[in-house]
């Protein structure tokens, strides 16, 4: 699958995120674009094109996990680094260990929202050969042992290429529930809303600390499932502590719904999740630093175990 294919940009994306390139804010991808038809190698058994998973989805993942009085535990990591058979082991890992909703990264050839560490495991998968129909073959074996939602962190030319609406049935055949799409501003939405609406996928919109007040009001109207806070502008990483204008965003976001906020970006401690949780976050989402220690493994093996190690740490602080 070519991931690389020029689509020109329509209007400001709303996250405003800067980057090192020369074009320093997200490439916007246009829904004037025409997706064409793709051979695709994915073919889902006849028995599961019309079931549903029994897993809940994310927002009754919060509304459960709020009669309980916990915040959800989400951590990210990227399909295929170092490869399927290790994301599917780690999915199970991080399933056990207490995860409340997964976040997985589709790699992408030009992922603008993804800081040095994420951006090369991306680097690593495509490699590898990873790509959207081999995604789909390892999370329909993997996706009827979880006991955890998924929801798929992708740009958003693969789905145009798929085209939007079989991308959502195909997704959602799988057993996916949610969908993260980080490069489309919430004026590009509404082909996106429509579809994964029809096919019951919660479509996660994110704001930031510099989105305007109007602007952010009208992403929290329109998100489902939960509302991601960036916690920093900026691509993702680890950062060495957590902005604390994190809390008054909170509070600031939660004054306008009563839609569940997780925050993300930059978080990468056990301290951090307590504080965050502490400030009154719903979810809290932690990704580059998962994502570096299958990186960073000496082996698939060897990554599994410290990720087991660390993610029982992180669930900790929020017990």
């Amino acid at each position: 699958m070519n991931m690389s294919m020029p689509i020109a940009p329509k209007s400001a994306s709303f996250l405003h995120v800067q980057h090192t390139k020369p074009h320093s804010l997200f490439r916007l991808y246009s829904q004037n674009f025409l997706p064409f038809p793709l051979k695709s190698s994915f073919n889902p058994p006849m028995a599961i094109l019309a079931v549903a998973s029994s897993t809940l989805g994310l927002s009754e993942t919060f509304s459960k996990l709020k009669q309980d009085g916990k915040v959800a535990f989400i951590p990210y990591i990227t399909a295929g680094d170092p490869d399927l058979s290790t994301t599917a082991e780690a999915l199970k890992v991080l399933d056990t260990c207490g995860s409340d909703i997964i976040e997985l990264g589709v790699p992408y050839s030009d992922p603008l929202a993804d800081g040095p560490v994420i951006q090369a495991a991306a680097t690593r998968a495509l490699a590898r050969g990873t790509n959207l129909d081999s995604i789909l073959n390892m999370l329909n074996e993997v996706i009827p042992q979880l006991s955890c939602p998924i929801a798929l962190f992708t740009y958003y030319n693969p789905i145009l290429k798929r085209g939007v609406e079989k991308f959502m049935i195909t997704v959602k055949e799988v057993g996916v529930h949610g969908l993260v799409v980080p490069d489309v501003p919430l004026e590009e939405t509404a082909l996106l809303r429509q579809e994964a609406s029809k096919h019951n996928i919660e479509l996660v919109l994110l704001t930031t600390p510099t989105t305007p007040r109007e602007r952010m009001k009208a992403i929290v109207e329109a998100t489902e499932g939960f509302l991601y806070l960036v916690s920093a502008v900026g691509v993702t990483g680890a950062r060495t502590s957590v902005s604390g204008k994190v809390q008054s965003l909170l509070q600031e976001i939660k004054a306008e719904t009563n839609k569940p906020v997780a925050v993300g970006f930059g978080i990468s401690k056990p301290e951090h999740v307590k504080q965050v949780a502490g400030w009154g976050a719903d979810g809290v989402i932690v990704g580059s630093a998962v994502v570096k220690i299958l990186g960073e493994a000496g082996s698939p093996e060897e990554g599994l175990k410290n990720l087991e190690e660390f993610t029982k740490s992180l669930k900790s602080a929020l017990i």
